[in-house]
Order: structure tokens, then sequence, then C-alpha cells
């Protein structure tokens, strides 16, 4: 049965084929292509992968402790200490991924280990001194710089929104309305990049 000069049932099989009329591309997670599907929140879709706060970026290890020890001498679970409240809790570095980096260090000849009070002390020799002033002053800052995970959150859900009504536009609209549901979609386009063009 038709109506409005719209074929529902042949409607659906276009969809499948074409995707919403070529928004899809026919790949699952919606008319805007995998990266953001239905809010933006599955597995392998938008950053952060639907997890509040996300996954912090790691920093750089080797410069951290070298900047570290320019200060003073430090065992191990004090710089990782160190790092995590300097990066505001963004980046605390594993005890898996430090001690072989200090092991590393001292091998290279830029740190040297000594015994004190049952742990093990590490300060810079003369190279890694060299090294470490060469170096970022407070290297674990970057891992602080993050994406804004409430705002990725944010527009994930806005483009679920928008997702689930251009699909009911495409699957019940007139050819008309979904003309008009294009013409929306390429002028929402148009705006976004216009918006990076404006002067800061």
């Amino acid at each position: 049965m038709r109506g409005n000069g719209y074929d529902r049932g042949e409607g659906r099989r276009r969809e499948r084929r074409e995707g919403f009329g070529g928004f899809g591309g026919g790949r699952p997670g919606g008319p805007f292509g995998g990266p953001f599907g239905h809010g933006g929140g599955g597995r392998g879709g938008f950053p952060g992968h639907g997890r509040r706060g996300g996954r912090a970026r790691r920093g750089d290890v080797r410069a951290s402790l070298l900047a570290l020890l320019l200060e003073r001498p430090m065992h191990g679970y004090e710089m990782i200490t160190e790092i995590g409240e300097r990066s505001g809790g963004a980046w605390r570095p594993s005890p898996g991924s430090v001690y072989p980096t200090l092991q590393l260090l001292e091998e290279e000849g830029l740190i040297a280990g000594s015994e004190a009070s049952g742990k093990r002390l590490f300060e810079l020799t003369g190279p890694g001194r060299a090294e470490a002033e060469a170096g970022a002053p407070s290297p674990w800052e970057q891992a602080g710089r993050g994406p804004d995970w409430e705002a990725v959150q944010e527009v994930g859900q806005a483009l679920g929104a928008v997702d689930q009504a251009i699909r009911q536009v495409m699957a019940t609209g007139t050819e008309e309305q979904r003309a008009k549901g294009l013409a929306v979609l390429t002028e929402a386009r148009r705006k976004l990049y216009l918006i990076l063009a404006e002067e800061a």
C-alpha cells in the first residue's frame, strides 16, 4: 500500500541498499558513518567509548623521570606519586613502565642508583643532567591535555538524536521531506566548517 507517494516496504529495501538515501553508505552506526553511532557511546564509536572520563593520554615516562630527578634524588614510587599529583590525576604511570625505564636509564649511564633506607634512590649523572635540562621542564603536563570528555559525550548524544530523526525522515517521509532532510544536513555541515573559519 502506498501513502504520501512513498512505498514503505520498498523504502525499507532501498534504505538497506543505499544507507538512507546515501547518508550512511549502508554501514552500521547510522547516517553519520561508523565513528559516531547512536549517541556516540558504543565501543569503537565516538572517542571515549561511552565511558565517562575516558582513558587519560599517557605521557612520556622517560622525559618525566629525568625532569623529576633534576629537582632531587628520588625513588621509584616517589616519582610515580609525583607524576600523578603534578598531572592533576590525569596520568599516573604504572610500576611496570617506570621501573624498566629507570633500569634502562641506569644502563645508559644517565642515572645512578643507590640503596638508602631499604629503598633504591636514583639521581642524575652528568650526562643525565644534560639530557634532562635539554628536555621539557614538565613533560607530565601533556597527559592532561587530552580531549574534554564531557564535551565529547554531549556531542555524541546530540549526534545520536539527529541520527534517530534523520532515520525517521528517510523511512517515513515523502520525497519532498527527504530532500529537505538532506538539505538540513548539508547546511549543518557547512555551518560547522564556518565555525572553524571564524577568527578566535
